[in-house]
């Protein structure tokens, strides 16, 4: 992997709310009404004018994104992809890559130099945190590769074991 790349790739522990980034990636749900783990965390922290912006929006369907304001985030804004349900068809790794590459476009597109995502469909949704690490940092490698105006790309995970994994993995990239 590039050197110049890695170097614009950071693994951190802690809480994705209290970064202060152009954009935080939110793991949500189609309706993206909030809900549990990250979804909700950042919901309450964003404060109830991120649920009146959602309602708006409409939903969002599997592997896509959407952005909006982060009212009362450090960030900037807030980035919702819905990740798949793993089931272990390969269709899955194809939704969760789009996850990462649409939400990687929305925060270019909109010239943020810095994004921060949580471990998407690790929570309740089942993935496997070693592949989806593998899909989350490869898909971005990539996408980095190809130019960016993102300058940053952060994952920030909950749980030691997930925090392990990730820096793993960038270690042998």
């Amino acid at each position: 992997m590039d050197k110049k790349i890695l170097e614009s790739i950071e693994i951190r522990q802690g809480d994705i709310t209290k970064l202060e980034v152009g954009a935080i990636v939110n793991a949500a749900n189609k309706s993206l009404l909030g809900g549990g783990g990250v979804d909700g965390a950042i919901h309450r922290a964003a404060g109830p004018e991120l649920l009146t912006e959602c309602r708006s929006i409409g939903g969002c369907p599997t592997g896509e994104a959407r952005i909006t304001r982060g009212y009362d985030l450090p960030a900037r804004y807030v980035i919702h992809t819905v990740g798949p349900v793993y089931s272990g068809r390969p269709q899955d790794s194809q939704l969760l890559t789009q996850c990462y590459l649409n939400s990687l476009r929305l925060a270019s597109d909109h010239n943020l130099a810095s994004v921060a995502f949580p471990a998407i469909s690790c929570g309740v949704y089942g993935y496997p945190i070693k592949d989806a690490c593998k899909i989350a940092i490869d898909t971005t490698c990539n996408f980095l590769k190809a130019g960016s105006y993102l300058k940053k790309v952060i994952f920030i995970l909950f749980s030691d074991d997930n925090y392990n994994t990730y820096m793993d993995y960038l270690k042998s990239s």
